[in-house]
């Protein structure tokens, strides 16, 4: 689904946080599904940090903000009648007032977002997408809800495990939905059916596509040699389709307890990683008549590894965070996606993430500091940092509008960049 992003420079102080959040970050990856965004940060912050805008408690939760039509949307865990249960919160992205909540399933985990920090703050893993109207949200039990982003209520919902005989995954579901066209495309694992793609206004299955058994990673959609496609990392490995549900091409890779970083497309290289021994490796995609045909260009075993803290990439260098369960220390790294060279790297990150704007990085770290770099490959450049929450953050941040919204295990905040 094409998007347009209205992009409001810093440069104009006169524009109202209404005006300037027509700007939107409405899904996990950002406006361009590939973790960069065309807003520039033209001034960064002082030595005094982003101005606070507001902040909210954020109880137990992987999931990043999306922001769009107003509001800012994110999972985490809450008691209903008693019971913990994951639930999808709307902010007013101006105040932070809670505009709805709605609960989906029980939260249930095996543990594994307990690491790296004190035990029991685990909670759901995906990221809300939104449309105009319509908020879609993937539990980490494989629920899937498309609710009104007025009111909060479901418009429809789909019990994958159930209607579809889903396979979740150890540690659960992670993947976020991927909005494309009037497409709801989400990994399922059930047999015959483990990529289905959903239409946005009925819940109504439109394909349903191959067997393979899903992972923690979120689909990418890129378009490669003029065929745009979606491109899930499964324990099989990479398998592409077109947005009818045909397979295009796959790539055999290697999958060790849990794969949970994107595919990363630049040009005609797709690029991917995963922890527990597995490293990264790229692979070309070539084109002869209308066959698609993955190569491996190479590959670094062991090496290059993104746990779950997925790359951007900026004329052909990768820029992330790279290590496996290095908490609180892994490397902000630059790695060329032709060769798998690593041009530089700088400790003191952990398993936090990063986006791109225009020529800069932004990164939250897993201790809550929000760090502005050079997006560049001849060295590290840091142009500012701050301490901005408390908590452990395993997410996303988001650039809408001159505005930063961040989260961790216990808050959710949003951040004036230039005042």
């Amino acid at each position: 689904m094409k998007r347009t992003l209205i992009c409001c420079s810093l440069l104009l102080p006169t524009l109202s946080f209404a005006q300037q959040l027509t700007a939107a970050w409405p899904q996990y990856r950002g406006p361009n599904g590939d973790g960069s965004t065309k807003e520039v940060i033209a001034k960064p912050w002082s030595s005094e940090g982003p101005k606070s805008v507001w902040k909210q408690a954020a109880t137990q939760g992987f999931s990043s903000i999306a922001v769009g039509g107003g509001l800012a949307v994110t999972l985490m865990t809450r008691e209903t009648e008693g019971v913990p249960t994951e639930t999808c919160v709307a902010w007013d992205a101006a105040t932070g007032k809670e505009q709805w909540a709605f609960p989906l399933k029980i939260a249930k985990y095996d543990g594994g977002g307990d690491s790296g920090g004190k035990k029991g703050d685990d909670g759901p893993r995906s990221t809300p997408s939104l449309a105009p109207g319509k908020v879609f949200v993937l539990g980490a039990n494989l629920d899937l809800y498309c609710l009104d982003a007025k009111s909060g209520k479901a418009l429809w919902k789909v019990d994958l495990i159930a209607d579809f005989k889903a396979q979740n995954v150890h540690w659960q579901s992670a993947a976020s939905p991927i909005l494309e066209g009037n497409l709801c495309i989400v990994m399922c694992g059930g047999k015959g059916q483990s990529f289905i793609a959903f239409d946005q206004a009925t819940g109504k299955p439109v394909w349903k596509a191959e067997d393979d058994a899903i992972t923690q990673a979120t689909p990418t959609v890129a378009t490669i040699h003029g065929i745009r496609q979606i491109i899930f990392f499964t324990q099989k490995g990479l398998a592409a389709l077109d947005l009818k549900g045909k397979l295009l091409w796959r790539q055999d890779y290697s999958y060790k307890t849990s794969t949970a970083a994107s595919p990363i497309v630049w040009q005609d290289i797709v690029y991917c990683s995963a922890g527990y021994g597995v490293g990264a490796g790229a692979f070309k995609i070539s084109k002869t008549g209308f066959k698609l045909e993955s190569t491996q260009i190479w590959r670094t075993e062991g090496k290059n590894i993104n746990h779950w803290s997925t790359p951007v990439c900026k004329d052909g260098y990768l820029y992330g965070l790279f290590g496996f369960k290095e908490y609180g220390k892994c490397p902000l790294a630059c790695v060329d996606i032709r060769t798998g060279e690593m041009k530089w790297q700088q400790e003191g990150f952990g398993p936090g993430n990063t986006i791109l704007s225009g020529d800069q990085l932004l990164v939250l770290s897993d201790k809550g500091e929000l760090v502005l770099a050079a997006a560049k490959p001849d060295a590290y450049k840091e142009i500012a940092r701050a301490d901005v929450l408390d908590g452990k953050c395993w997410s996303t941040p988001t650039l809408a509008g001159g505005y930063i919204f961040a989260r961790s295990t216990e808050q959710a905040g949003c951040f004036e960049l230039a005042h």
